[in-house]
């Protein structure tokens, strides 16, 4: 007897978990009050955005620089929101792909200025 989940072996699944489409970026964090953003970079975007909605009912798993605002206004003032994917290729190691990222990230921080960023 195989172990299968959905009909897939297990080799199955660990090659569909291998082929997978890997997508990253910039996203940020808005406060939708004051328009205020923190800007921050995920390897994997659908992740980053989990954790955003768990932190929401879990403050204190929010970034520190938040807080203030949190104490002021509550979590449900800010907002997930992505600002630019992008896709890791086939050929590209994590550390290739997270500095690629990296490099987006500090376009976004150019682009939208000290002033809008926490």
């Amino acid at each position: 007897m195989t172990n299968t989940t959905q009909g897939k072996t297990k080799q199955e699944l660990r090659n569909a978990y291998k082929e997978r489409k890997v997508v990253g970026g910039v996203y940020a964090i808005k406060n939708t009050v004051t328009g205020r953003m923190l800007l921050l970079k995920a390897a994997d975007l659908k992740g980053a955005e989990n954790r955003f909605i768990f932190s929401k009912d879990n403050p204190k798993a929010l970034n520190l620089k938040l807080m203030p605002d949190i104490k002021e206004h509550g979590t449900d003032i800010f907002a997930f929101e992505v600002l630019e994917e992008l896709n890791k290729k086939p050929t590209q190691t994590d550390k290739e792909f997270s500095s690629d990222l990296d490099e987006l990230l500090e376009l976004w921080q150019e682009k939208l200025g000290e002033q809008a960023l926490y």
